[in-house]
C-alpha cells in the first residue's frame, strides 16, 4: 500500500460539496478552466471526493451527502445562502469573467478595478457558491 502524501506546512485546500457534484465539476472545468486532479466516485453514483487544480491551487468538491461532514458543510442551496467565498487570484480577470459569463454564472459584480490595484469580479455558480477572481495575489508572509 502506497503511503498517503503528508502537508509539511499549512496549506488551507477550500472544500465544496455540491447536489450534483458531477455536473458542477464539469461547469468548474468550463466556467473558470479548472482542471480534474483526482475524482473518486461514490458508491451511490455521487462524488464522494474530488480535487480539481486551477494554477498552483486545488479544491475539494464532493458530493452532498448525509455523513458527518455532510451535516457540518452544505450547500448553499441547502442553506438559503452562503457563509463563505473563494477568492482566485489570477493573471487576467476580464478573460476568467468572459469565459464565467459564456458558460452562465450569475454575475453578481462585473469587473471592477479597486483602490488597492486589483481588477476584481464576483459570481455564483449554479449550485450558489460565490466566486471572487481578482488580479490582486495575496503573499503569506508579507
Amino acid at each position: 500500500m502506497t503511503a498517503m502524501p503528508t502537508a509539511t506546512q499549512p496549506i488551507p485546500y477550500p472544500t465544496m460539496r455540491y447536489r450534483d457534484a458531477k455536473a458542477m465539476i464539469a461547469w468548474l472545468e468550463r466556467a473558470f478552466g479548472f482542471e480534474r486532479h483526482v475524482v473518486y466516485d461514490a458508491e451511490d453514483g455521487g462524488i464522494a471526493h474530488a480535487e480539481l487544480k486551477c494554477g498552483n491551487g486545488l479544491i475539494m468538491v464532493g458530493s452532498a451527502r448525509d455523513d458527518f461532514f455532510g451535516k457540518l458543510v452544505k450547500p448553499p442551496g441547502d442553506l438559503g445562502g452562503t457563509t463563505q467565498s473563494v477568492y482566485v487570484a489570477v493573471p487576467d480577470a476580464d478573460a476568467i469573467f468572459a469565459r464565467a459569463s459564456a458558460a452562465g454564472a450569475e454575475i453578481l459584480m462585473g469587473p471592477t478595478d479597486q483602490p488597492y490595484g486589483s481588477r476584481d469580479f464576483i459570481c455564483r455558480d449554479p449550485e450558489g457558491q460565490v466566486w471572487c477572481f481578482g488580479t490582486y495575489a495575496p503573499r503569506p508572509g508579507g
